[in-house]
């Protein structure tokens, strides 16, 4: 998170589901993540409850359990506050399609959520409805959240939508994005659907 230029010092939080054991591990509140170690990971059941871990869970357990309660295709969330998707969401801007990666977002923008005060209920809720048939939102006046099939997509999924953001954001300075069309977009979530390798079981 730190060295991708994703967050700094111990802002953001990610997390994973196991399905199998009903349990999910998040982040623990407010630990620099190069001195993180396997035992601060918190473990912690779908209703919030502690299993495994003497540290306090992340402050936006509940932005991310409500997707692993809600979606079955997500197994895990990666939240931070990477520069150009945070200042779109300080402006309370959907990101429209002016690149054709934007299908890495699971359709034709990147929506941002109503603003509610971090750590509440009330923001997992804006969250999911900004979300529901997405893989990326804004989090207005706050940062990105990103979901994805395993964590290495979810992360790969926050760095791609905050590389189009600073695109985005570069082009609006200079004129204004050409945005691609409808049937073109649908095009390219075809397309990636069947992008890149199929990994070896």
């Amino acid at each position: 998170m730190i060295t991708s230029g994703l967050t700094k010092g111990t802002g953001g939080n990610i997390s994973i589901y196991n399905p199998e054991l009903d349990l999910m591990a998040i982040s623990p509140s407010g630990i620099d993540y190069f001195e993180t170690t396997p035992e601060d990971v918190v473990v912690t059941k779908l209703t919030g409850e502690i299993v495994d871990s003497n540290r306090k869970p992340s402050s936006e357990l509940d932005m991310h359990r409500i997707y692993y309660m809600k979606r079955p295709d997500v197994r895990a969330v990666v939240h931070c506050h990477s520069p150009f998707s945070t200042t779109l969401a300080t402006l309370r801007w959907d990101l429209p399609a002016a690149n054709y990666y934007i299908a890495i977002g699971g359709g034709d923008n990147i929506r941002c959520a109503k603003y509610a005060s971090f750590g509440t209920w009330k923001l997992a809720e804006n969250s999911f409805e900004a979300m529901r048939d997405r893989y990326a939102c804004f989090l207005a006046n706050h940062g990105l959240l990103t979901c994805g099939k395993d964590l290495e997509t979810a992360f790969s999924v926050a760095g791609e939508v905050e590389r189009m953001a600073e695109i985005y954001w570069r082009a609006k300075n200079v004129g204004t994005p050409v945005i691609l069309s409808d049937e073109e977009v649908d095009t390219m979530l075809v397309k990636f659907k069947s992008y890149g390798q199929v990994k070896e079981k």
